[in-house]
């Protein structure tokens, strides 16, 4: 691998301008089929082989046409303290607004509330459904605009007018300046890294030309493969953050090659022959870690995983190519003036505080390790209490008016009308189909924790039966999956007396479902992934101990990072501080992408720290000495690499989309906890007590594996004291 990787250098060195303009085609490419491409198709939210998903699909085939995934927009009318919305003065005001609602060019129908009964039993508030022809995605800037037009003119009223529904969604995703705030932040980590505006530049430049390839690829791809916006969110997230993490370890090695008296040419390839290969491994787990949420088995999810997987490979391919053909055209600019100057040797720079760190690790390691592993133990205790969930309407800013919309239904209604129950009903077999939907809706009806159930409305056919439940709690709320439970728990003995069966269905069904299937397929998802990822680093480190240590400290972080989650999104300690104005439940998916992200993320450090320590040990270092001398080459850039990650991730926490500021969150605290406890404290820690034994591997195993040589111990051997080719020397004057 590391011989390989080294050609690869070499030749990206030498032939840099047709590296150059092998990627700026790359780029134009594939930024024209973005500019062509066709909008992403609105496919909706999709969760094979849970019940509610069964249910629509069910409602989908019985009912063709009706449940088309129209926007919606739910109006809701709060007439002013002590007054009536049926007052005469206000209902003609609502009326005349579901009128102005109804004339829209992209408008299904609008639902007069005096008509649809939708009126609270105080009178105090109304509600008009109004349905579009489009998906939300499709709707016009010209019907956007007369919504808000009409909801004004019914505030001038002295009405209090607000909208919920999908029709009011702003399209998602994260906007700039989260990532303009996550480069700002880099760019100042970088200068003070390197001390070099070039050497700083480089890793951000490569970075960025990596996430353009990759989003300009998914907006592409986006209508053949169904993806999204939130599916290029999370690609554009990692794909910045290992972009310019990688850039900056081979870029690093570069500076060090150099300082040891090599010329260029020769000091690229080195660097792309040792830190290229932790790179690629590290790249290959974050790969692994992503790819594996296929085993959760949601299709978005995977898409978004996969989307990701392609963001790091670009990542890399960009580390190994495109980073060592900058070097060739400014081999010394990313130097410091200081060490330009001929003679300059890594022996000046013998100590630092990698070593400084490591010699006080090495000699206390246990009370280390302890505080380490109780600190993390502690702030995982709150994970304990997890509660896993969707966020909708009720988790934004009170500034919304989702949010207003949401609260005032919940006011006049119940805080179970927000999230109704939809029970479909099979009779397909049975001789009198309303007799047994009928039957039906009075036992759930029965049910308590039911507020109550609507008429049943039937398909042509007339065999298959929809109605409505209104729980009595909040669509958040354990006592509404309770009563979920307690219903699907009566169907066998329902099903017996009536012949028919049913199944219970809509948004906070759905959420349940998706929060246990979520749940269920986690270990299978850890086994996978950790699994994978302990067989590629026993092939990296040709070590039974190091892998096993990896995954246990992998574990801790994720598992106390989703503790800060739930102190800071469930129990709403701090919240304020982050703009997060209502606490709930942790939204369903959480785990599943911290354990899949942060694992990958983990590894990478894992990765780059311990291979020149592996490398140190190698060439004849103690156990000890190894530790020391894998902190002071790599323990500055690594901490550097994770304020990056750290800086990207947290820029993400200003969205107002409650999910990307939940994501953005856990990311940025498992990074910070695995970076700075557990990789540089734990992990040198658990090597200083185990001294040798850590690199110990059985000799049958050691004849089994393959030889990766991502220590780059050929390229040592060969190269110890390079002569400078003409080309070096020709670049050397650049």
């Amino acid at each position: 691998m590391a011989t390989f990787l080294y050609r690869v250098g070499r030749l990206a060195f030498r032939r840099r301008w047709y590296v150059a303009l092998v990627w700026a085609a790359v780029l134009a490419a594939v930024g024209l089929g973005a500019l062509k491409a066709p909008g992403a198709a609105d496919e909706g939210f999709s969760m094979p082989g849970i019940e509610s998903q069964k249910a629509f699909d069910l409602m989908e085939q019985r009912f063709p046409g009706a449940t088309a995934d129209g926007a919606t927009a739910r109006v809701v009318f709060v007439a002013p303290n002590g007054q009536k919305v049926t007052a005469a003065d206000h209902r003609k005001a609502v009326e005349d607004t579901v009128a102005d609602l109804a004339d829209g060019s992209q408008v299904a129908s609008a639902v007069n509330p005096f008509q649809a009964k939708a009126v609270s039993k105080d009178g105090t508030t109304a509600y008009a459904t109004v349905t579009y022809k489009v998906a939300a995605d499709d709707l016009t800037d010209a019907s956007k605009e007369q919504l808000e037009h009409a909801l004004e003119e019914a505030r001038d009223t002295g009405l209090t007018v607000d909208a919920g529904g999908s029709a009011m969604a702003d399209g998602g995703g994260a906007g700039g300046t989260a990532e303009l705030i996550g480069v700002a932040i880099a760019a100042v980590v970088l200068l003070v890294t390197f001390g070099s505006l070039a050497a700083a530049g480089l890793p951000l430049l490569t970075a960025l030309i990596g996430v353009g390839v990759s989003m300009a690829t998914i907006l592409a791809l986006a209508d053949a493969l169904g993806l999204s916006t939130t599916t290029g969110t999370l690609a554009m997230m990692l794909g910045l953050a290992v972009g310019i993490d990688y850039a900056l370890f081979v870029v690093s090695r570069y500076r060090e090659e150099r300082a040891n008296g090599r010329a260029p040419q020769e000091a690229t390839a080195l660097a792309v022959g040792t830190a290229g290969s932790a790179v690629v491994f590290a790249g290959l787990t974050v790969v692994i870690a992503l790819a594996g949420l296929a085993v959760v088995g949601i299709p978005m999810l995977t898409k978004m995983g996969l989307a990701a997987a392609g963001a790091v490979v670009v990542a890399v391919l960009i580390a190994l190519t495109l980073v060592p053909a900058f070097l060739g055209f400014w081999p010394n600019a990313v130097l410091r003036r200081r060490d330009r100057r001929p003679g300059r040797t890594e022996e000046e720079a013998k100590d630092n505080g990698g070593t400084r760190w490591a010699r006080f690790v090495l000699r206390r390691p246990l009370p280390v390790l302890i505080l380490g592993v109780v600190g993390l133990g502690a702030l995982a205790l709150p994970m304990t209490s997890l509660q896993l969930g969707m966020p909708g309407d009720e988790a934004k800013p009170t500034s919304t008016t989702e949010r207003r919309a949401y609260d005032a239904l919940a006011e006049g209604f119940g805080p179970g009308f927000n999230g109704p129950l939809t029970v479909v009903v099979d009779a397909q077999g049975d001789d009198d189909a309303q007799a047994a939907a009928a039957a039906i809706s009075k036992d759930i009806g029965a049910t308590k924790g039911v507020v109550s159930v609507s008429p049943a409305r039937f398909n042509e056919a007339g065999d298959t039966a929809v109605f409505s439940v209104v729980p009595s709690t909040a669509p958040t709320d354990e006592k509404t999956k309770d009563l979920v439970t307690a219903i699907r728990g009566e169907r066998p003995g329902i099903e017996s007396e009536t012949g028919a069966t049913y199944e219970v269905t809509g948004t906070t069904a759905l959420n349940i479902d998706i929060s246990e299937k979520v749940q269920s397929a986690l270990v299978p998802y850890l086994i996978v992934v950790v699994g994978l990822a302990i067989v590629l680093l026993l092939v990296v480190f040709r070590s039974l101990l190091v892998p096993l240590k990896a995954a246990l400290g992998f574990l801790l972080s994720v598992l106390a990072s989703l503790g800060a989650v739930v102190v800071v999104f469930q129990e709403g300690h701090g919240a304020g501080l982050l703009g997060v104005e209502t606490t709930g439940p942790i939204m369903s998916l959480m785990p599943i992408f911290l354990v899949g992200i942060v694992f990958g993320l983990a590894m990478d450090y894992e990765v780059f720290l311990l291979s020149r320590m592996r490398e140190a040990y190698v060439h004849g270092e103690t156990s000890h000495q190894a530790v020391t001398s894998g902190f002071r080459h790599s323990a500055r850039v690594v901490v550097a690499a994770a304020l990056i990650m750290i800086a990207v991730f947290a820029g993400f926490i200003g969205e107002s989309d409650s999910m990307i500021k939940m994501i953005g969150f856990g990311l940025a605290s498992a990074v910070l906890l695995d970076a700075f406890v557990v990789r540089m404290a734990i992990v040198p820690a658990v090597l200083a007590l185990l001294g040798d034994k850590a690199w110990w591997l059985p000799k049958w195993l050691d004849r089994i594996l393959p030889r990766v040589d991502v220590e780059g111990e050929a390229l040592t051997r060969g190269a110890d004291t390079p002569e400078p080719a003409p080309a070096d020397q020709e670049a050397a004057r650049v």
